[in-house]
């Protein structure tokens, strides 16, 4: 799916985005548009029907739009996660900063519309790039969400893309994996990022993280 380079550093983008587009349920976010019409009173066109005036654009600009109402202009800085944030605030000796970047991510996870995980989920995980040679290579991580049992989800790891002949990579994948939780994306959203993550349930994502 092809969106705007915007960097979504504030979930509350990706939030607004989600919500339209799920005003149609289980549509493919990359096909939709969005029209508002004003139908102007007392007005015609020359074949009769009434004179409107409409704003047509994809999802992504009308919660720009919203949110650039509600909170100014978006942030295009570097897409970080919420750990990483509260550490960067926490350098600074910025205490206020580093519980508020940690709230914020809770925030964000809680009121995702796919939120709560279900058994059967499968979380896509990026990792990038570390070094200029690169030392490590980019790979993804794929995890699937299970039953644990007394209101418990698991999370185990089922395949990842970081080659063998990369040195300690065994000790580089599954850390993520989580045998009982309550919520068993909650260490992964807040260290590796919303933007890193991708959620698919029933065979289609919910939650697409990045530049889409």
């Amino acid at each position: 799916m092809h969106r705007p380079a915007v960097h979504r550093r504030d979930p509350r983008l990706e939030i607004i985005t989600e919500a339209v587009e799920r005003l149609i349920p289980r549509a493919t976010p990359a096909h939709l548009t969005v029209t508002v019409t004003e139908t102007l009173p007392g007005t015609a066109n020359p074949d009769g029907t009434p004179h409107k005036h409409t704003w047509t654009g994809k999802p992504e600009g009308l919660a720009v739009k919203v949110f650039t109402a509600l909170f100014g202009r978006p942030r295009t800085e570097e897409q970080r996660s919420p750990l990483a944030q509260a550490e960067d605030a926490k350098r600074a000796r910025d205490l206020v900063g580093e519980l508020d970047a940690l709230l914020a991510g809770g925030v964000a996870l809680e009121t995702a519309p796919w939120y709560p995980c279900r058994p059967g989920d499968l979380v896509h995980v990026h990792h990038r790039a570390v070094g200029d040679v690169p030392l490590t290579p980019a790979f993804g991580e794929t995890y699937i969400v299970g039953d644990a049992g007394d209101g418990l989800m698991s999370m185990q790891l089922l395949a990842h893309t970081l080659p063998d002949t990369v040195e300690h990579a065994a000790d580089m994948v599954g850390c993520f994996a989580a045998e009982a939780a309550d919520c068993p994306v909650y260490e992964v959203w807040f260290e590796a990022g919303a933007h890193l993550l991708t959620v698919v349930r029933d065979g289609r994502p919910v939650h697409v993280g990045g530049a889409r």
